[in-house]
């Protein structure tokens, strides 16, 4: 391998694209990733205005279940479903935006 391949490597790793942004901030919000994932989500959502602001509304709405929800914890599969579906709607409203 090639140091310019690794390079090319790094440069992807840290440049995330917003939908990926976007559907990894559940995972963010709860605390569900390593420090190295959190810190590329953080420097990314600092930076685009756009992830900031989604942010924003999905730590809202966490807040919002969270005091509604007395704190209750949703089985893992439930968890797993949304998160799938979530990323699933990212990934095709990305797609239609694309076309």
């Amino acid at each position: 391998m090639t140091g310019t391949g690794d390079a090319d490597a790094g440069e992807q790793f840290e440049n995330l694209d917003c939908s990926a942004v976007i559907a990894d901030v559940w995972i963010m919000l709860d605390n569900e990733c390593d420090e190295a994932s959190r810190a590329r989500l953080q420097k990314h959502i600092d930076e685009c205005g756009s992830c900031f602001e989604a942010y924003g509304i999905e730590e809202k709405v966490k807040k919002l279940i969270s005091r509604k929800c007395g704190g209750d914890q949703a089985p893992a599969g439930l968890r797993e479903r949304l998160s799938v579906e979530i990323r699933r709607t990212v990934l095709i409203r990305q797609t239609d935006a694309d076309q």
